[in-house]
């Protein structure tokens, strides 16, 4: 059975790209006869925001999207809310080869050996068991040196050596968090998540975490990266630019239905009037082959 999900992080408030992508993500496991997951990635305490995750789950609710497990109604892979899965982290760490980091983000960018590029490369400072004593340190794992091939339902064949590209990966932070790379990729795992449909500003994840499935000797997902939605002048919708939130347009009396048209609207998509999230169903197929005679 196709399992997929939709995993928000309660640090502000949803926009319209995050109605797309889980209008999508919904799609494409309802046409499938499939189960819709709520995940709840709230690893960064710091930046959690109060009220945040019930906001989460009454726009979800307006937009007249439904979901068969989550951190509201529960379900059999709980809990559904990563700050109550740490031990779950821990024992997926302990299978990886691990050692501890205290390099800063300053000396990793000084670093001779590290490009100053798109991604910056960890140079392998501390892999030999040399750190500063007096700092605290992450937990980075020993990537091997090998390409990983992934197949994504939107953007063709990924091909990335992740050691080679970023170096060896952290898989906890310094203050003691686990990080989206590992937590995201145990989570999926446990709760048997068979796809994975989200925005292409994750992409350059996917690699990374498709080593970190075969490591930890769980199945891999099929990844579907979809094209960001974007404003007027091309800027990719994000909290942090001010994007006009889900909440502010119902708690201004927008009507849901003519949001989904418009939505609906910017996939290519001909629907001509107001529409509800099952009157799209049938339309993410089309969708899809759309998107590949475009590659």
């Amino acid at each position: 059975m196709i399992r997929g999900r939709f995993a928000p992080s309660p640090t502000g408030e949803l926009h319209l790209g995050h109605a797309r992508t889980a209008l999508l993500a919904w799609l494409q496991v309802r046409e499938s006869g499939g189960q819709f997951i709520l995940r709840l990635e709230d690893l960064d305490s710091g930046r959690v925001r109060s009220g945040s995750s019930d906001g989460i789950l009454r726009d979800l609710a307006w937009l007249g999207l439904n979901w068969d497990e989550g951190w509201d109604i529960g379900g059999p892979h709980g809990p559904y809310r990563q700050s109550e899965r740490q031990d779950l982290y821990e024992a997926a760490a302990s299978k990886l080869e691990t050692y501890p980091c205290t390099c800063s983000r300053l000396e990793v960018l000084q670093a001779v050996s590290a490009p100053h590029g798109v991604e910056v490369r960890y140079p392998g400072t501390c892999r030999s068991g040399v750190t500063h004593a007096h700092r605290k340190a992450a937990l980075r794992w020993r990537v091997p040196d090998l390409e990983v091939h992934v197949m994504d339902g939107f953007n063709g064949e990924v091909k990335e050596n992740v050691a080679r590209v970023v170096g060896d990966i952290t898989v906890r932070r310094n203050d003691g968090a686990w990080a989206y790379q590992l937590a995201c990729v145990v989570d999926d795992a446990d709760m048997g998540i068979t796809d994975v449909v989200r925005g292409a500003d994750l992409l350059s994840s996917t690699a990374r975490q498709a080593l970190l499935f075969d490591a930890l000797g769980a199945n891999r997902p099929r990844f579907w990266h979809a094209p960001l939605l974007t404003d007027a002048n091309g800027a990719r919708l994000a909290k942090r630019s001010g994007a006009l939130s889900l909440r502010q347009m119902r708690e201004g009396g927008a009507d849901p239905k003519a949001l989904l048209r418009d939505v609906a609207l910017g996939l290519s998509w001909q629907i001509n009037a107001p529409c509800q999230p099952q009157d799209l169903l049938g339309q993410w197929q089309i969708w899809l082959e759309r998107i590949a005679s475009q590659r």
